[in-house]
């Protein structure tokens, strides 16, 4: 049995999701400039969030986010295409099947709020997060789409959501 749960993130929530994000970042090496780390929506992620067509989901084990991912439109492109964002797990997390879970989550919303495509960005030197996006159907496509403000973020996926 699990012993951990998937749900819509809470006011609550905010900062432990912030400095998750921010850690996970910080973790991996990334650049805090032109990634998620310096997003103004770690602010208040709740609100963020609360938008039509867009989610954000944690997962929350013995009152601890272990992670989180979020589904929103695409900047640009937000009637066809959404974007699977700011999906990050602590090392706790990783390993035990709950990535896999949340993108499936996030997708059928996805799905569910009639997107055609999902897109997301990484980072080249991300590979385990790379293999869960490609065993998870995305594609790498050449070039960045909708304008996430991301520049830093040199991998781009796609996945059709309409074949689910």
């Amino acid at each position: 049995m699990n012993t951990w749960k998937i749900r819509e993130i809470k006011p609550e929530d905010n900062q432990q999701v912030k400095d998750l994000i921010r850690n996970v970042l910080v973790e991996m090496g990334v650049p805090k400039v032109g990634t998620a780390y310096e997003d103004k929506a770690l602010d208040d992620m709740t609100s963020e969030y609360q938008g039509k067509r867009q989610a954000y989901f944690v997962v929350e084990e013995n009152s601890k986010i272990i992670g989180g991912a979020g589904i929103a439109p695409l900047t640009g492109l937000e009637e066809k295409v959404c974007e699977l964002q700011k999906m990050y797990f602590l090392p706790e997390a990783r390993g035990r099947g709950i990535g896999t879970d949340m993108i499936n989550k996030c997708l059928q919303f996805g799905s569910d709020q009639k997107f055609k495509k999902c897109y997301i960005e990484t980072l080249p030197y991300m590979e385990n997060a790379r293999k869960l996006y490609n065993k998870s159907g995305f594609e790498v496509i050449e070039k960045p789409l909708g304008n996430t403000g991301h520049y830093n973020c040199t991998v781009f996926m796609i996945k059709d959501l309409e074949l689910n």
